[in-house]
């Protein structure tokens, strides 16, 4: 193992904190891995829980809070039809923008704006759906209140989000996974690394009702698979993205590319579906 115990350069957030705040050829690789990550069949298949706890119903006005390429805004009104309405915000101008470049002509409204300061009128929306956003907002609580707020007597709110302490691996060797971990934590990973576990104890906190929460473990068989969602095993990610040691980072790449040659790579991962109703 080449560990030569320099401390990282670790940024404070995560890529997708701050899009907009990327280079050029940065930009692109997040804005592409959110479209590969909206295909893959393990984050559709947390999607379909989200769906099924949140209900979404014709005629309804839903929240998309963080909505990123639009996809799953697109999905909500195709359920809340031509008399429903769907709001989008995303805090990235561009990647509001490459939503509304994907647009397929339903009735969706696109906008760029603060999650956690929506501007919105109390109890706007009938419900909330709020993806993997949680984990790179400065006050979850906060944020979370907001959404409440906006939301009518009665509407339901979804939230879904990583708990990275729960990311696994192995095929590798145990020892050099643990100390790749340590310099990508707070990096590639949000420092909130437990945000889904937390979700249920933060609805109940702020006073909803019927708070239900179910965990998701993704399972990604090969690198190629994991890749798609887990930048630490994507050798596609620039090699100055990465907030490791010389040679740490390739070491481990290897590694994962001979258990995936071999056929026993696999890395775990749990996403929290968490929704309450507002009294």
């Amino acid at each position: 193992m080449n560990n030569c115990g320099m401390e990282p350069a670790q940024k404070d957030r995560t890529p997708f904190s701050d899009i907009d705040a990327l280079s050029g050829q940065m930009s692109e690789i997040v804005l592409d891995a959110l479209t590969e990550m909206g295909r893959h069949p393990e984050i559709q298949r947390v999607r379909q829980v989200a769906f099924e706890t949140l209900r979404p119903a014709a005629g309804q006005r839903l929240l998309d809070a963080g909505s990123g390429s639009g996809e799953v805004a697109r999905m909500l009104a195709a359920r809340v039809g031509g008399t429903g309405e769907v709001l989008a915000v995303d805090h990235s101008s561009a990647v509001t923008a490459a939503a509304i470049s994907r647009h397929d002509g339903s009735n969706v409204r696109y906008s760029t704006g603060d999650v956690a300061a929506l501007g919105m009128p109390d109890e706007h929306v009938d419900g909330v759906w709020c993806e993997r956003v949680l984990q790179h907002v400065d006050d979850a609580d906060r944020t979370i209140g907001e959404l409440v707020r906006v939301t009518r007597s009665g509407g339901r709110i979804c939230l879904i989000d990583t708990d990275w302490g729960s990311l696994a691996f192995d095929g590798m060797p145990a020892g050099l996974g643990a100390v790749v971990m340590a310099h990508v934590s707070g990096h590639f990973t949000p420092k909130q690394h437990d945000m889904g576990r937390t979700l249920r104890r933060r609805l109940v906190a702020a006073g909803l009702r019927d708070v239900t929460a179910t965990p998701v473990t993704c399972l990604f068989a090969s690198p190629a698979s994991a890749a798609v969602v887990l930048p630490m095993v994507n050798p596609r990610v620039p090699v100055e993205a990465w907030a490791t040691p010389p040679g740490l980072r390739d070491e481990w790449l290897a590694c994962v590319d001979a258990a995936g040659q071999s056929g026993t790579f696999l890395a775990v991962l749990t996403i929290w579906v968490v929704a309450g109703t507002k009294g």
